[in-house]
């Protein structure tokens, strides 16, 4: 059902209503949890993502690059699992990061609806107004711009919505990092060390949806999947976090809401369960031995 938040207050409230699905911001799973939970309701939540790459410095460095750039700017960034965080090796950052810079300006940026366009709108202009602020708390918090954005004018662009795609050098303590901005803004993290420091700067978000690492040691791929390993819902090695496997459970752990849309238990959620016992016999047999005279 389509409708404004009017619409999702009386659906939460209502108690006919046995399960509500909510996919959105996390502001908004917070409203439909509280709501649902005073009824003693159900809701399965699929919120927001800070969805990260870890690039390490054994990683095969033109595939990272791919799913960087899909992961960012396709949709114009409006996936909940788009990419919001890269993560790089200390030895491969300047080399990655120029590399970045020289493929976002191949970019095509314009109608979705012809093939030859990388890059379309954004929903409306609430977004991009949140685009706008994003890149303005960056570069107060510190942050230094290595794409500019900026809403683009002209016939083409005439609604507005066009922006341009924009590469961010942060910090991961950064209050702007650690926020989801719905837009096609990547933060670039550098990281010193092994696998587990980048490991930590990814789970240092309140979000966990989706992940990945890009690398062709084994060790590091099976570290970044195990117990101590990504925190998030999605883990992926040598592809990067945007998109859904078919088949799989989809949704993430934290603020990401714990629900699970699609895979094998995801269907648990949409069930009423009934424990069913019938007794075919002539008699009642009773627990514990129990007998009455009647």
């Amino acid at each position: 059902m389509n409708g404004d938040r009017e619409v999702g207050e009386w659906l939460s409230k209502d108690a006919r209503i046995q399960l509500i699905s909510a996919t959105g911001s996390t502001r908004m799973g917070k409203a439909v949890s509280a709501a649902v939970g005073q009824r003693l309701g159900r809701s399965l939540l699929e919120l927001g993502g800070n969805n990260a790459i870890i690039i390490s410095d054994k990683a095969d460095l033109d595939m990272a690059l791919i799913g960087a750039v899909f992961g960012a700017v396709g949709t114009c960034g409006q996936r909940c699992t788009s990419t919001r965080r890269l993560i790089i090796q200390d030895k491969v950052y300047d080399a990655f990061r120029d590399k970045l810079i020289k493929a976002y300006g191949q970019l095509r940026i314009g109608d979705p609806l012809n093939e030859k366009n990388h890059v379309g709108p954004l929903i409306d202009k609430d977004a991009v107004k949140m685009y706008e602020n994003a890149l303005l708390a960056a570069k107060k918090q510190g942050a230094t711009i290595a794409v500019e954005g900026g809403v683009l004018s002209g016939e083409e662009y005439a609604s507005g919505c066009y922006v341009k795609p924009a590469v961010v050098e942060a910090e991961s303590n950064m209050d702007i990092v650690q926020e989801e901005t719905f837009a096609p803004i990547l933060y670039l993290l550098r990281y010193k060390g092994d696998i587990h420091d980048a490991i930590a700067i990814q789970n240092g978000v309140r979000q966990g949806l989706s992940s990945a690492v890009m690398t062709r040691d084994l060790l590091e791929a099976e570290q970044f999947l195990s117990a101590v390993g990504s925190d998030c819902g999605i883990a992926n090695v040598n592809i990067g976090t945007s998109g859904a496997e078919i088949g799989g459970a989809f949704g993430g752990e934290k603020e990401t809401g714990g629900g699970r849309e699609s895979g094998s238990d995801a269907w648990k959620t949409y069930m009423r369960r009934q424990t069913n016992t019938i007794n075919y016999g002539t008699t009642l047999p009773l627990a514990q031995g129990i007998k009455f005279d009647l």
